[in-house]
């Protein structure tokens, strides 16, 4: 049951709603928590899976195409053509089924990998911190939330530490905003309301515990999710369907022209519009949805055991087009173990009580988990004494700095541990070795110069800081006079095998970008040592001072961008997608906004929750070959998709000009509606095998473009030739072997289907097609197709067609036209691959 659906939740208190939901502090039991969700499973039963196959099994018949078929075996039906209804029935439901096996396996592969990367919940049950599976948790739970943490429900708060919320995605507000516990007037708008947590929103800093209200589509968001099922188009997607729209212009009037030609030369009315039919059908590439879904789940599925998980679909094909690569250097460049090189004081020295702050400090934070931290955890100090942390005011990208308020027993002091110049900035005072303070400014100058030194020395620096307090409730309004104590020097060494794996990126003419919050000297040191000859650097400062049109020259310069601000990273993203498409990989909190912002974002298996919602990919292995890897599975995808597209449009384009001139001509149709639906079923019988092709080097070696003008131009050319066959093929029958009607037809129908068969092998590839070898799978289907090709004329169900046996030196002709026709079909190939290259 939710509790407060209708009611105005944030109006109560937590006693009042853990009492109406039968919870406490300390959570439900896990009895009871499953019961309440195998209620809620009850009364929002979805459909099963049975359901769900049967209606993928119908969408498969919902296509145009599909309709218009169904449409003339009904039309077959009622003027008595049985032969007609059983064999345009036949084509229907197998490309029915052969499409529904297909997309079946597809959806289940997608359920695997959504399954892989479900997100998780800490929650309090049986009073013992758990982690939860986010869609399993039920109203009267106790949530911990922690920075990073996607809120999975409707929630009310309990408890909270300086608590900031990014409530963008429901309010549009791009600030974080403070979450406390209070009561709220029932009327208050949605972005005031203080005291509550939203599902689909995010912490950004600070913890908290709350108790959960609502979840589902009771929630505020999940209420927008059923009314607005809208998502952004990718490139591809859009490709697909213009293509899809200039195909059906042309498809359109080709088969009014023939409808018409044929009616004209007073040949049947309802034979010459099932032929307009059968070859608008012919024409239309029907697989092509079917194609992409099958090559970009079987793309999925080659990531997967690349270790990149897929978790939206239709993004396998943008990857292909992916240039240029962002990333931050923690993880990625480096090996993201962080070392601790030494703690020493403002003289150079290994100071023993800075060690212990930096400790205690590591050790008492409560917040955002991050590598620095466990690091010094891992200290050993020598001071024995044990103390009571009283407070705490978490990090944030704002401040840059964490600070612990302790009771030591002689004294309370709040401890300040964070970046150089967030740490200098609320000092006033500084630590000498021997023990003495004197005045910050007098030593500015000298630390800053070691500082900056560190930095080129190839050290990330920290900066430590403390002061005594009184009060035992801390705010950010204390991190003021403080006595700076000393510097944190760390080491995260660069990633073995980091050169190779960049080469193999320029390999793919995919470039490089660092963006780094870190300090321009760790950064440029870096970048040399991965072998960026003197690295342009932009910092965050300096980019606050560039022109928007300056900075589209600048970023195209830009090798690394260092310290820089969440928010810079997604102006620098946009910036560079003016030419570029872009992949951005992070992990934090303070990635995503620029994983938002790129073509492809990209995340790791243990990123923040929030990063790994916002990604396209998830990495199970922060390792930029694994994502290498996932480019080259992309383009193969992408590469794949397009063998389809070509094979399609080219053979069948040049078919409707053969007929459309073979209609001025013939006193017969030259092929019957029936036959030409048997040749389209017959190709398009490999023509599924295409997704799982072998795809040659050469076309991974570039990014895949979508480019309609290079199809337009292929089919065109390619039309042209096959229909400069058809008409040898019409003519050899005609005037040399001088055939009738059946024969006619038949002997059409072998050098049609062999023709579309063969010219796969062609396209596949854009070297000489004996220089590539096709899939297993593909070379067994078309020799399956080929043999039946030829054998059907022989068949009762040939003859049924309209078939008749053909004599031998009638087949020895046709099969003399289609070598001719593959010979060269190769050679126009790579003449018109490489032409195309040319001019680009």
């Amino acid at each position: 049951m939710e509790a407060a659906k209708g009611n105005s939740f944030w109006q109560f208190d937590t006693n009042h709603w853990l009492k109406e939901l039968n919870s406490s502090a300390n959570g439900l039991t896990t009895k009871d928590a499953q019961r309440i969700f195998l209620s809620q499973k009850n009364t929002k039963r979805g459909q099963s899976s049975f359901e769900k196959e049967v209606i993928l099994f119908l969408q498969q018949f919902r296509s145009p195409l599909m309709l218009m078929l169904i449409v003339a075996v009904i039309i077959a039906a009622l003027l008595g053509e049985s032969t007609d209804v059983i064999i345009i029935s036949t084509m229907v439901l197998a490309s029915g089924i052969l499409s529904f096996i297909q997309e079946r396996n597809a959806g289940k592969v997608v359920e695997k990998l959504q399954s892989l990367i479900s997100l998780k919940t800490s929650v309090i049950r049986d009073g013992k911190e758990v982690e939860v599976k986010s869609n399993e948790i039920v109203a009267g739970d106790v949530v911990i939330f922690n920075a990073g943490d996607m809120i999975p429900a409707d929630c009310l708060i309990f408890e909270a530490n300086e608590l900031y919320v990014n409530e963008a995605s429901l309010t549009g507000e791009s600030f974080p905003v403070r979450k406390m516990v209070c009561i709220v007037d029932p009327e208050t708008e949605l972005s005031k309301r203080t005291n509550c947590v939203w599902e689909g929103t995010n912490v950004v800093s600070g913890t908290a515990k709350a108790v959960v209200i609502n979840t589902g589509s009771n929630t505020i968001f999940g209420s927008i999710v059923q009314s607005t099922n809208t998502r952004v188009e990718t490139s591809f997607e859009k490709g697909i369907k213009d293509f899809g729209f200039f195909l059906m212009k042309i498809t359109l009037f080709l088969s009014i022209f023939i409808l018409v030609v044929n009616i004209v030369n007073h040949k049947s009315v309802i034979e010459s519009a099932l032929f307009a039919l059968a070859l608008a059908v012919g024409m239309a590439p029907e697989l092509l949805p079917a194609i992409t879904t099958i090559a970009m789940s079987a793309g999925a599925k080659r990531m997967l055991e690349k270790k990149v998980i897929v978790k939206n679909l239709s993004s396998v094909q943008n990857l292909g087009e992916v240039n240029l690569l962002c990333t931050d250097k923690t993880g990625t460049i480096t090996e993201g173990v962080i070392d601790v090189d030494k703690i020493i004081d403002i003289s150079g020295n290994e100071s023993e009580i800075v060690k212990t702050f930096a400790f205690w400090n590591a050790s008492f934070e409560s917040g955002y988990s991050n590598p620095i931290d466990e690091a010094l955890k891992k200290l050993i100090i020598s001071e024995k004494q044990s103390p009571i942390k009283i407070g705490e005011i978490p990090y944030d990208f704002i401040r840059k700095r964490l600070s612990i308020a302790l009771d030591i027993g002689s004294q309370k002091i709040l401890i300040s541990k964070g970046a150089y110049h967030e740490i200098t900035e609320t000092c006033t005072q500084v630590r000498m070795s021997d023990g003495t303070i004197q005045d910050f400014k007098s030593k500015q100058d000298e630390l800053e110069t070691q500082f900056q030194k560190y930095g080129l020395d190839g050290f990330r620096v920290l900066a430590v800081c403390y002061k005594q307090i009184q009060n035992e409730i801390i705010t950010k309004e204390d991190e003021s006079e403080m006595i700076f104590g000393g510097f944190i020097l760390l080491k995260d060494p660069i990633k073995s095998g980091i050169t190779k794996t960049i080469e193999e990126l320029k390999k793919l003419k995919v470039e490089l970008k660092i963006i780094t919050g870190d300090n321009i000297n760790v950064a440029s040191s870096i970048g040399e040592s991965i072998g960026i000859q003197n690295p342009v650097v932009l910092t965050g400062n300096d980019l606050s001072n560039v022109s928007p049109e300056a900075l589209l020259v600048k970023v195209k310069k830009t090798n690394i961008f260092a310290e820089v601000e969440p928010r810079q990273k997604e102006r620098i993203i946009q910036a560079l997608r003016k030419s570029y498409t872009v992949a951005y990989m992070g992990d934090g909190i303070n990635d995503v906004s620029a994983i938002n912002a790129a073509d492809i974002g990209i995340s790791v298996e243990n990123a923040v929750d929030v990063a790994r919602e916002a990604a396209d990919f998830v990495l199970m292995e922060k390792d930029l070959m694994v994502l290498v890897d996932g480019i080259k599975e992309g383009r193969k995808t992408f590469a794949n998709t397009l063998k389809y597209i070509y094979i399609s449009t080219g053979s069948t384009f040049g078919n409707m000009c053969s007929v459309a001139a073979a209609s001025l001509i013939l006193p017969f149709l030259p092929m019957l509606p029936k036959q030409i639906l048997i040749t389209n079923f017959l190709t398009d019988f490999p023509y599924m095998t295409v997704a799982s092709d072998n795809v040659d080097e050469e076309q991974i070696e570039r990014p895949g473009k979508w480019n309609l003008k290079l199809i337009r131009n292929y089919m065109v050319v390619f039309g042209l030739h096959s229909s400069a066959f058809d008409i040898i093929t019409f003519l050899t029958l005609l005037y040399f072997l001088k055939v009738q009607e059946a024969f006619f037809q038949t002997g059409w129908f072998i050098e049609s289907s062999l023709s579309e068969l063969c010219i796969l092998f062609i396209i596949r590839t854009h070297k000489n097609f004996f220089k590539s070898n096709p899939s297993k799978y593909m070379f067994i289907f078309s020799i399956i197709a080929l043999i039946v090709t030829i054998g059907l004329p022989y068949t009762s169900f040939g003859i049924d067609a309209g078939m008749v046996p053909l004599p031998l030196m009638n087949l020895g002709v046709m099969l003399m036209i289609v070598v001719a026709y593959i010979l060269t079909a190769d050679l126009l190939k790579v003449w018109f691959f490489k032409y195309s290259k040319l001019s680009r």
